[in-house]
């Protein structure tokens, strides 16, 4: 059975979706208005003969056949441009961009409403006739006008849309939108499944793309069982796999059904052949990072863009900073939870960190633009000492590859400055082993 939010899912990121709605609203209302008799000398009448309105229509619907192919290729070239120049998971953000499947929308409704008014305008019965729906010709010049100016919108939002600024503006708002409200609540020390938990297997191959605990926990409780996932959202399983444990609530009570469960978990997780925004943080910070690796590469050696990827970066990562993050459990007063493991701030940084480092670390500016990050997130990780001490571990491997990396001294001053202030932002909340020992020094 195909869920709803799936089918939701899929609709939001598909081109043909609304346009097929447009076509079958544009032949309602052409059908509407074709009942609707107004007098010749109405100003909303149209005023020409029967043949000036057949002309009219086949002028319309070939027009917006040119027009409907012009923008379906500039479209494939939007999406070329920010595929090979930016990041191929970039392609999606297009796909689901709301005004372009309007425009698309509005063209193709005018030309099925103008094709669909050559059956009735001029004809009756075979044979010609001089009277025709004058109201619904007079509908087929309104939707010129308002292609005609969608055209123009299309021309602008597109060349905007191809900007980095604005595709990585796009990035950052939706995942924020993840963080504040998708992001399944971490921070719980998660329970280990016990030697007798029985592993239910995937059914399908793909990435987890979201979970619903609320479902999990209710069939969960019914049965007086626990429920632990192996992979996070956003990873990917593998038909036949280990999918999740599942063991009773209460110690000594018989064992689930693992077959039972198989199906609770059918409904309950979404795997989906791509990974999506709606529980994956990660996934916006992975396509701001291909940006800026990408920036970096030999081919296009644009640093600029890759400070303006970690940029929009910083403010992902002060939101993750002040947000619980890690394992999921969710709790039922009769003793069952479901358990979804979760990416801690540490994980997050490091991937995010060690990409870019990698790619950059013999340009001063991204290790700059990397501690500017670093320095932020301290600033909006208060005293939490497992952020102060990943942060301040990503500081010295920064350091320590731009040292290895970067010949001249001079090129150097500016990010060690930079690594200095990090490391005394969070040194006070660091943990020390050995209460007689200082912090360790960055290296120079």
């Amino acid at each position: 059975m195909i869920r709803r939010d799936t089918l939701t899912e899929y609709a939001r990121g598909s081109l043909w979706v609304m346009p097929t709605f447009a076509v079958a609203a544009a032949l309602a209302a052409g059908s509407l208005l074709s009942q609707v008799n107004v007098g010749v000398h109405s100003p909303l009448a149209f005023q020409g003969t029967a043949d000036d309105a057949r002309n009219l229509l086949i002028a319309i619907a070939g027009t917006t056949v040119t027009v409907i192919a012009l923008l379906l290729g500039l479209t494939v070239v939007a999406l070329q441009l920010s595929s090979t120049q930016f990041s191929p998971r970039l392609l999606r953000n297009f796909l689901r961009d709301r005004p372009n499947q309007i425009v698309l929308s509005v063209f193709v409704a005018t030309f099925a409403y103008s094709a669909a008014g050559l059956y009735t305008v001029g004809v009756s019965g075979g044979a010609r006739t001089v009277s025709f729906p004058r109201l619904a010709v007079s509908g087929a010049m309104v939707l010129l006008f308002a292609s005609l100016g969608l055209l123009v919108y299309f021309a602008d939002h597109l060349v905007h849309s191809l900007q980095v600024d604005a595709i990585m503006n796009v990035v950052q708002r939706s995942t924020l939108t993840v963080i504040h409200d998708g992001l399944l609540p971490g921070g719980e020390q998660a329970p280990v499944p016990p030697a007798g938990a029985a592993a239910i297997a995937a059914r399908c191959s793909g990435y987890v793309q979201a979970v619903r605990c609320h479902d999990l926990l209710s069939h969960a409780a019914r049965h007086g069982a626990c429920l632990r996932l192996r992979p996070r959202i956003g990873e990917h399983v593998v038909a036949g796999t280990t999918l999740a444990w599942v063991w009773p609530a209460t110690p000594g009570h018989s064992p689930p059904d693992p077959q039972l469960f198989a199906r609770v978990l059918d409904a309950g997780i979404r795997i989906g052949f791509e990974r999506t925004l709606e529980q994956d943080a990660a996934f916006g910070i992975r396509q701001l990072v291909d940006c800026a690796c990408k920036a970096l590469s030999p081919a296009v050696n644009d640093p600029y863009t890759a400070v303006q990827a970690i940029d929009h970066l910083s403010v992902i990562f002060c939101a993750l900073a002040q947000q619980p993050l890690g394992n999921h459990v969710a709790r039922h007063p009769s003793g069952a939870a479901v358990i979804v493991p979760g990416r801690r701030f540490p994980e997050y940084l490091a991937v995010m960190c060690g990409l870019i480092r990698r790619y950059g670390n013999h340009e001063p500016t991204v290790a700059d633009a990397l501690l500017r990050l670093l320095g932020t997130c301290a600033g909006a990780a208060g005293d939490d000492p497992e952020l102060c001490t990943a942060i301040a571990e990503q500081a010295r491997i920064i350091i320590d590859d731009a040292e290895r990396e970067i010949p001249q001294p001079a090129d150097l001053a500016s990010p060690r400055a930079a690594a200095e202030s990090v490391y005394q932002s969070v040194v006070t909340h660091l943990p020390r082993h050995d209460n007689d020992q200082p912090h360790p020094e960055l290296p120079h």
